[in-house]
Order: structure tokens, then sequence, then C-alpha cells
């Protein structure tokens, strides 16, 4: 078989990511060139037994050898593809609590072999969608399986050494996979899919496929002592062939169905970075998160970081309509997030028909019609005042049809409110990271403003900026350089472009500007919710100035948070006093990431959210039975 182990070694190499590896070959006594041209190969740890010792115990003699943190159990009839190691260790990193991690396996004519194993009560076992597409939605997400073939998985080598490594009981092979994990499971780790990470596996072309001759043999037998040894987890499982439970949220957290017009695409907006937050921090706290984004398209990478997060993200060609998905899949769901006023308007009917149990939740993102109605009094457009009305008069009915609205700042929160005393409308607010900051004042010149021109307030918040203010700072701060940073910036903002002025447009890492740039600023003359830019750049120890419609909602202080200026001379004096003032920055900065920290980090978030998804938040607000949609409004209780 010596040529299907050097295909393996081969494709290893092929495939080499940053990762640093050590490759071992254990040579269970072959007979073919194995032992002649292996022990050549630069870079490979060979390994012989004497004589022929079975797969157990040369995984096991591979694993006492080898000096990483994690080990990988690669059949030698396997060939790995591109990002598949990457793809096992990140998942380490993201999930708390992986104990194994196992890849997705493909036969070599494409149709999928494994997605995950699945134990039956009986001990017996499948290969989660054995031949079927490997494409589809449900099998492309993060899972907890019962267990992962070791034709190809991860585990910390310290985590195998505890458990008992594989168990010398099944020798010569078979279930000492499916035991290892349910000893791992049984330590308290997780185990764990990972699509991401895919591997052609020749099944049957070393141990064979025959279960009456050879080491396949030993499958049935190791089925009885398996079975005899975890009798009692396997009562907990679903009798053989019953899919069902899949389908189903671990017991006291939910099945939770979000809509949104795309998949989020954190680099670009700040809507799209809340809503990344919201998905990842539900996954962590347990429920089974299905998104569906209403153009149902695939979006590399962006659908990529949610599936290797654990949801699962429907797209086509595997569904065609959203209302064919809630119609075949509505009935599981208990909750609805339905995400920006357009498209819960286009789907909030076809939940309501097609998932009549579960509980509609409108997320304004921001409300549309404030946002509208500020740039109408700004600009004096009686076109713009018609349609922030209209906007108005769409997301008043959409808070009237749902269970619950979430908007993003506590003016918003307090409006809805004191219109709707008796509906739930819960602060569910930005969300952002915590890097803080690692530079000194001392080492850092220049300034930015970010944020994406697809949003007409970003657009004239820079115009405005250049033309009104930048005069009146550049007589200043004539060295210092000012970045434009956001995705699709208008010829209009391209062409401010100067040897100071520099339009940097969209960068998928923004660190590099945060930890060199003195200031951001935030200029903006209409808009509703909270500021992306503001939260992302207090985050960063980056102090900002703004004016108060851009810190509307946020709680923040006048120069112990943040400077609030309007009028472009007070705007321009603000700016130069913070560039020039180290004690006036470090105050900014430090209460800048403690405001962060409690309103907007994840964990403040998380709190917020096991709470919203709790059976006591839940229940407190159901809708009586019988009422008809006119009467659900007077009946929410806040």
């Amino acid at each position: 078989q010596f040529r299907f182990t050097q295909a393996c070694l081969a494709s290893l190499q092929e495939h080499q990511g940053a990762e640093r590896f050590e490759v071992i070959v254990v040579d269970d006594s072959s007979t073919d060139a194995t032992a002649e041209v292996v022990p050549r190969m630069p870079g490979v740890v060979y390994l012989r037994n004497e004589t022929n010792s079975g797969f157990i115990t040369s995984c096991n003699r591979g694993a006492e050898a080898a000096r990483g943190k994690y080990l990988v159990f690669l059949n030698n009839d396997a060939l790995v593809r591109p990002g598949w190691l990457t793809a096992l260790l990140d998942s380490f990193a993201e999930e708390p609590r992986a104990g194994i991690v196992g890849s997705k396996l493909l036969y070599p004519d494409g149709r999928l072999q494994e997605a995950g194993g699945i134990i039956w009560q009986d001990a017996t076992g499948w290969n989660y969608g054995k031949f079927d597409d490997p494409e589809k939605p449900e099998y492309n997400y993060l899972r907890e399986v019962d267990y992962c073939s070791a034709a190809a998985l991860m585990i910390p080598r310290s985590l195998f050494a505890s458990v008992g490594c594989f168990d010398s009981r099944y020798a010569p092979a078979y279930y000492e996979d499916t035991d290892l994990a349910f000893k791992v499971r049984k330590a308290g780790y997780r185990v764990l899919y990972q699509p991401l990470s895919e591997v052609i596996h020749y099944e049957g072309a070393t141990g064979g496929t025959d279960l009456s001759t050879g080491a396949k043999k030993h499958q049935e037998i190791n089925r009885s002592t398996f079975a005899e040894k975890w009798a009692a987890e396997l009562m907990t499982k679903p009798a053989h062939g019953d899919l069902a439970p899949l389908q189903l949220a671990p017991p006291d957290r939910k099945n939770i169905l979000v809509i949104d017009h795309h998949v989020p695409m954190p680099d670009k907006d700040s809507g799209s970075l809340r809503m990344f937050q919201i998905l990842k921090i539900l996954r962590q706290l347990g429920h089974r998160i299905t998104f569906v984004p209403d153009n149902l398209a695939y979006e590399p990478p962006y659908t990529c970081e949610l599936q290797k997060r654990g949801i699962e993200v429907v797209y086509h060609p595997y569904v065609k309509k959203v209302r064919d998905y809630l119609l075949a899949h509505g009935a599981s769901f208990d909750v609805v997030v339905l995400s920006r006023c357009d498209f819960a308007r286009k789907h909030i009917a076809d939940v309501r028909l097609h998932a009549p149990q579960s509980r509609i939740i409108f997320d304004t993102v921001d409300l549309h019609y404030l946002r509208e109605d500020s740039e109408a009094r700004l600009t004096r457009d009686p076109e713009m005042r018609r349609k922030a009305q209209e906007k108005q008069q769409l997301e008043h009915e959409l808070i009237d049809q749902a269970d619950e609205t979430w908007v993003v700042s506590p003016v918003e929160q307090e409006l809805l409110r004191e219109k709707w005393p008796r509906k739930s409308v819960q602060l569910v607010s930005n969300i952002v990271d915590l890097p803080g900051s690692k530079t000194p004042f001392a080492l850092r010149r220049d300034y930015l403003f970010i944020g994406g021109f697809q949003h007409r307030p970003n657009t004239d918040a820079i115009l405005f900026f250049v033309q009104k203010i930048y005069p009146l700072v550049s007589e200043h701060l004539g060295d210092a350089k000012f970045y434009i940073v956001g995705g699709h910036p208008p010829p209009e903002i391209v062409a401010l472009a100067t040897e100071r002025i520099i339009v940097a447009g969209l960068q998928k890492d923004v660190r590099p500007f945060f930890d060199s740039v003195r200031l951001s600023i935030a200029p903006l003359r209409f808009g509703a919710g909270v500021k992306g830019k503001i939260n992302q750049s207090m985050a960063f120890g980056v102090p900002v100035v703004a004016t108060s419609l851009a810190v509307e909602g946020m709680e923040l202080r006048d120069r112990e948070d943040v400077l609030v200026a309007d009028d472009p001379e007070n705007f321009a004096r603000a700016l130069i006093e913070l560039y020039k003032s180290e004690e006036l920055w470090n105050r900014l900065s430090e209460n800048g990431i403690e405001k962060t920290r409690v309103l907007y980090s994840a964990d403040a978030a998380s709190q917020k959210l096991e709470f919203l998804f709790s059976n006591e938040h839940l229940k407190s607000a159901v809708r009586p039975a019988g009422l008809e949609k006119t009467e659900i409004a007077l009946a929410e209780r806040n």
C-alpha cells in the first residue's frame, strides 16, 4: 500500500500552511517499499513495528513519540486539502473545552463520506451524510458529534494521554475512535466536527470492507465490547436510524433562526460587526443557530467565518426561496430574529404562517426613520421627509406585529417604550472586542475617520469635515496626516486625496491604523443608533472627537470619555487640543476603554443575550393563545 502512503505525504507537503508540525510515519511491519523509501524522506520521523501490531498499537506508539501540543491521527489512505490543518487548529482556539476535532471526509469521487459520526442506542454507528452532496448547508458547520473517525482527527497530546490513549481492548482496530470520543466527553470536553477541514479518504483501502475477514471482522466484535462498556451512555442515544435529535437544540437552549439582508461582513460595516458578534455569542451560549441571508448567497470568506464557529448558513442552490425554507423547517424554531425593517417586512408574514410557535424578534439595527428624519431636517428636503415618514410607519407596523423589538441605543428604547408601554423593547447595542491601546501618546501621530461609504451619513461627514474643519486644523497641525478608512468611497471622496489626506479605502486589518494614530473623528451631522466607529476607536484606546449627534445615546461624558463639538471652529479647537495634550489623551483613552468594556463588550452583550433567551424571559412574554394579530401588540408584557 506504499502508493497511498506516498500520496498522503505528498498532499501534506503540497498543502502545508503556516503551522509548524512534525510528520511521524508508523510502519506496521509492511512488506512493500515503505521501509526502504520513507526513512530517506527529509522531515519524516519513521517508526517501524517488528511485527504487525494493528492500528491501535501503531497509533499509540506514534503518539508517544510525538513532541507537539496537538496530535493529528491521519490514515495513510488519505489526501489532505488546502487549509485542512488550520481549520482543525483554529477550532481549539475558538471553542472552549474542545477535546477532539475531526475533518470532513470525502470519497475520491467527491461524494460525502462522513460529516461526523452518529452512535445509535444499539452501539451501531453511522457516518452522517454518507454518499450525499458534501456542499449541502447541513454538512457545513461546526457541530458537536458522537465521534469523529480516526482517519483524520486532532486531539491535544496531554488529553490523549490522560484518557488512556486508544484502548487496547479494541485491538487490532475498530471502535477505538468511538471509545476515545466517549472518554473525552466523559472527561468534560467536547467532540466536534469541523467541515472546513477537508480530507479525501480511500475508505477500506488498507483495512478492507469485508466484515467477515481481516481486521474488518473485529468491527462487530468490538461493537459488543463498546456496548458493554458504555451501556449507561448509550441509553441516552436515539434508536437506530432516528435523525430527528440532530435538529434539536441542547437542553434548556433554543433553536434560533436569524434572517438578515446578507451574510455579515464585519470588516465592512458596523451593522455587520454587531450581527456577527450576536450570532457568535448566541452560539457560545449553547443555542442552535441557523442564519438565512435574504439573498441566499454563499459569500466566502464570510459564510465560512460563521460555519467554522458552529452556525448553519442556508444558501442557494440548496434553497431557492426563503419562503421554501420556512415552509420546510419553520416548525422547528423557538425564536426567529428578523433584522432590518425592509427585510423584516418581507418575511414576517411567512414566519407567522410557517413558524407560528416561534417568538418573533424585530431587530431594528437602528431606527431607520430617525436617521432619515435627521437627514431631512439637515437638508430641508421634502422628499426625504416623506420617505422618513413612510419608514416610520413601516417600522411602527413591524413593532406592532413582532413579539419583541431590539434597539441599539437607550434613546431609541425610551422613545419606543413611551409609545408601546406593554411591548418588550430591549436594548441590544453594538458589540466590539477590546484590543486596548498598545502605543503611548508620544509614539503616535496623525488621525483618522472610519466608516463605509455605502452609508450616506459618512459621505456627508467627510465632506463637511474637509470643507469646513480641516482648513482650521491644518493651520496648527500641518504635518499631521488624515486617513479616511472605509469601503466604497464615492468619487467626491476619492477626489479629496492629497499628500496629507489619504483615502485608504477598505482595510481588512485596521489594527495598524488604530495602533499608530493619535485620535479618531466622527463629524456626523445626521444618523441614528449607536455609532460603531466610536465604539471601535474607544476599544482600541484611541480618543474620539465627535458631534453631539454622533454620541447620542452612548452615555459618554464630554472631556472624560470623548470630546464633543458641533460647529467647525469648536470641532477644530477640540481636535487640536486632544492632539497636543498628553494628559487629556490619556484620560480619554483609559476612560474610553473602560466605558466600552462596561457597555459594549462581548461580556456585557453575553449577559444580556443570556437573559433575553432564557426561559424566564421568554415565558414572561408568551403570546396568549387565540389572540388575533391586532390583539397581540396589546397583550405583550415588558
